[in-house]
């Protein structure tokens, strides 16, 4: 007996490529890493505990804060600057026999004003050792309206130098008004010399820290003032800065006219 022949099934045919995978190989790609998501900007720790420190702070801080600062200041200030020293030397004018009373009071006003003119500048520099520009810096003068008094200041960092200075100008004065004593009738004297002082006159540590303190607290207390009304005017112009109008009120009902029928019916019901 024969054996049945099985039926032989046809071999696919290989498929051609097409040309956009002929150049590719079989190589398997390389897997791409996500890239990694954009980094959050964040604040550093130390800025978000301050942050944090400010907003339970009381609403009075400003007040203490600059008043310890201004404390600092003045303080600060007298450690630093240079301690200055002042003295003060005296100059009245008299009257002669034949010229009136009243005008030593005068002549003593009109010499106060020219202790630093430039002609008695010029003739006490040459005793004060210093320029003329310097030496105008570190003069004052002062005059009473109620007697003939005058009384001239020098001012420098050292106490023997002040006294000189006084002493040089108000020989000065001293000098020019006699000249013209004869004419004017009013005559000067030497009241007081000037000596050494034994104490600055500029601001202490003490004084320049109570000095601090008291400004600071008052820039403080300006501080706290302005800032309701700020916070007043924010939330005022709130609702503004959201450019929603304010709603308009309801307009009033106001009840229609009663009709003829209406006017009947009621009519019978009263009867």
């Amino acid at each position: 007996m024969t054996k049945p022949q099985r039926p032989q099934t046809p071999c696919p045919e290989p498929r051609e490529r097409g040309p956009e995978r002929a150049g590719k190989t079989d190589r398997p790609e390389p897997a791409t890493e996500p890239a990694p998501p954009p980094a959050r900007s964040r604040r550093p720790g130390a800025l978000r505990w301050a942050a944090n420190r400010a907003r339970r702070l009381p609403v009075w801080w400003p007040l203490p804060a600059l008043a310890a600062a201004g404390a600092l200041c003045g303080s600060a200030y007298g450690l630093i600057a240079t301690p200055q020293y002042a003295a003060t030397s005296f100059v009245v004018a008299v009257t002669g026999k034949d010229a009136q009373p009243g005008a030593a009071l005068g002549f003593a006003q009109a010499y106060g004003r020219i202790a630093t003119s430039d002609s008695t500048i010029a003739y006490a520099r040459v005793a004060a050792a210093m320029p003329a520009q310097e030496l105008r810096s570190r003069v004052r003068t002062e005059t009473s309206p109620d007697s003939p008094m005058i009384a001239i200041t020098g001012t420098s960092d050292r106490p023997g130098e002040a006294a000189d200075i006084a002493n040089a100008v108000a020989d000065a004065v001293f000098v020019s008004g006699n000249q013209v004593a004869k004419n004017t009738g009013v005559q000067l004297l030497s009241f007081s010399r000037a000596i050494p002082p034994a104490e600055p006159v500029s601001p202490s540590v003490p004084l320049g820290a109570a000095v601090g303190a008291a400004t600071g607290g008052l820039i403080g207390g300006l501080v706290l003032l302005v800032r309701p009304r700020a916070r007043h005017r924010s939330a005022g112009t709130g609702s503004g800065a959201t450019g929603r109008a304010p709603a308009a009120p309801a307009p009033a009902s106001v009840p229609a006219p009663a009709t003829a029928a209406q006017g009947a019916a009621a009519g019978k019901e009263r009867v």
